[in-house]
């Protein structure tokens, strides 16, 4: 009965293959590829390491008659697509590792031949953090980061050198999407999952029925969701990256140097036809990646992805932290302020913005009593006076943490703030330069809190900006906060975020900056000035800023 079920399939298998032929005459004669070739090339062997150079990477070059595409497949779990045979591939378990590779190579109709062979390499690179923070040590959902700005860009994908674009290399120069701006397509509906199985690492992307490709790779028009099925683990390898990021001059503040490799063509989201992805930074709950568009190598594509849920009130764990302590002034000596650290811009004049206090020097306006700094705006005669403390030419600093501890003024009119201003501004003109505002306060909208930046074409009405309402900013003491690094701008209240900035070098806040701390009178923030105003104090418990 056996002999006969087989005869008979054979026979219908026979039949089918005569039917194709006729039917699909496009694939020409369905000859099986013949001869396969398979030579290896270890990057960095030599008599002294022949096994590789610590980078893992191997070249393989295949060749075959009848044959229009290769595909390796490795026992580490891995598989690619090479259409021209030539592949080079990166074996990223630490340590002297045996590969089992089989290499297959297709013909016209999907005929296809095999061969298999084994390659010996050696890896000398971990990441055994980032791990920890993709998985969170068994298993871990990201999401996109939906409501940052810049969470999904594309920027030039050249050498530092490049005279043109170089410098753009390590940010979304070309297009950075506003926070939400997706929220009419599928893209925010993919949930991935990294998770650790054994001593691998596995990802699986959740997308629920649709994917959001990049027009150029279908449909040759705008970006669009179409139907894709990415049930399934893939399995995910690190490795060392070599991207021109890693060969920047200040590459150790722009990328993390690791490259995460997805099998079976995962991706994260957003299709660009690439399976591998350069993390930038990783911190406990938020991830920015870097991915070149497949067809198109000009371009780099980033994403921002968080651990929150859609709708979560997100507070990103800084990628950057700042710990070492290199200015600070705790006001615990009575008298002036320390001429060592602080200096004062005197007069009056509106300062550019319409304020009508004048500012001095004297004790009435500032002063370090009882462990803290005063600055007191106070009615005198028909107009105001107030103090305004600056670190310029003292003490000057590119990123860091800044902390300042501070109870705000009450009253209609006033306008404490604690903030920053490029250091060329008199070479480099407002807002050439650059302003940083850590904390600004109006008394005639009390509790609330701003953080802004000031920058060309982006500056006063139109600067970028947030706010945040606290309870008892004029009567308690909070911690007013912000992460600077060459990335990322964050604004803390008592250490909860309410103001993110991706930063680049487009923007003026890569350079020095000078510390300010005021309290203005009206003008076109302050506004009103209540007519009843006597007095009141901006107290400052402490200035810290770490880099």
């Amino acid at each position: 009965m056996k002999k006969i079920i087989i005869n008979i399939v054979c026979v219908f298998v026979l039949l089918l293959m005569v039917n194709c032929q006729e039917d699909n005459l496009g694939f020409g004669a369905l000859d099986t590829p013949t001869n396969l070739q398979v030579t290896t090339e270890i990057t960095g062997k030599s008599t002294a390491f022949p096994n590789g150079d610590g980078s893992g990477k191997v070249k393989f070059t295949s060749t075959a008659e009848n044959t229009i595409s290769y595909k390796y497949i490795f026992s580490d779990g891995t598989s690619k697509n090479s259409p021209s045979g030539i592949l080079e591939n990166t074996f990223a378990t630490p340590g002297t590792n045996t590969y089992t590779v089989t290499v297959i190579a297709s013909g016209a109709g999907g005929v296809a031949t095999n061969m298999t062979l084994e390659v010996t390499v050696f890896s000398d690179f971990k990441d055994e953090q980032a791990v920890q923070f993709l998985t969170g040590g068994a298993s871990r959902k990201w999401y996109w980061a939906k409501s940052e700005d810049g969470h999904l860009g594309v920027g030039p994908n050249v050498a530092w050198s490049d005279p043109t674009f170089g410098t753009k290399n390590y940010y979304p120069d070309f297009y950075s999407a506003k926070a939400n701006e997706k929220s009419a397509t599928c893209l925010y509906n993919s949930v991935m999952t990294f998770s650790l199985v054994g001593q691998q690492m596995k990802f699986e992307l959740d997308n629920k029925g649709q994917t959001y490709y990049n027009g150029a790779l279908k449909g040759g028009g705008d970006d669009a969701c179409y139907n894709l099925n990415t049930s399934g683990a893939k399995t995910v390898t690190l490795s060392k990256s070599d991207s021109f990021i890693t060969k920047n001059p200040n590459s150790a503040t722009q990328t993390r140097g690791t490259t995460m490799n997805f099998a079976e063509n995962g991706f994260m989201g957003y299709f660009v036809g690439t399976s591998s992805y350069e993390i930038l930074s990783i911190s406990d709950n938020r991830m920015v990646v870097r991915v070149i568009q497949s067809g198109n190598p000009f371009l780099a594509w980033y994403h921002t992805f968080t651990t929150s849920p859609p709708g979560a009130i997100v507070t990103p764990t800084p990628t950057v932290n700042y710990t070492v302590l290199k200015f600070a002034d705790e006001f615990n000596v009575d008298g002036a302020p320390d001429a060592t650290k602080w200096g004062y811009d005197l007069g009056a004049g509106g300062w550019g913005n319409g304020e009508a206090q004048t500012y001095t020097n004297a004790a009435d306006n500032v002063i370090v009593q009882g462990g803290n700094l005063k600055i007191t705006a106070k009615k005198s005669g028909t107009g105001f006076t107030s103090a305004r403390l600056k670190t310029e030419d003292k003490y000057e600093f590119t990123y860091g943490k800044i902390e300042v501890r501070a109870k705000l003024p009450v009253g209609s009119g006033t306008w404490p703030a604690i903030w920053s201003l490029g250091q060329d501004y008199k070479t480099n003109a407002w807002p050439k330069c650059g302003e940083i505002d850590f904390m600004e306060h109006r008394g005639n909208d009390p509790n609330v809190i701003h953080g802004t930046l000031h920058y060309p074409g982006n500056f006063g009405g139109n600067a970028n900006t947030a706010k945040t309402t606290i309870i008892n900013a004029a009567t308690e003491f909070h911690l007013y906060k912000t992460i600077w690094s060459p990335t990322l701008i964050q604004f803390y209240v008592d250490d909860k975020l309410f103001h993110s900035f991706a930063n680049s070098n487009s923007v003026p806040f890569n350079s020095d900056f000078f510390m300010i701390l005021n309290v203005a009178m009206g003008g076109t923030f302050g506004g009103a000035i209540d007519p009843a105003f006597l007095q009141s104090s901006m107290e400052i418990d402490y200035v810290r800023i770490y880099q």
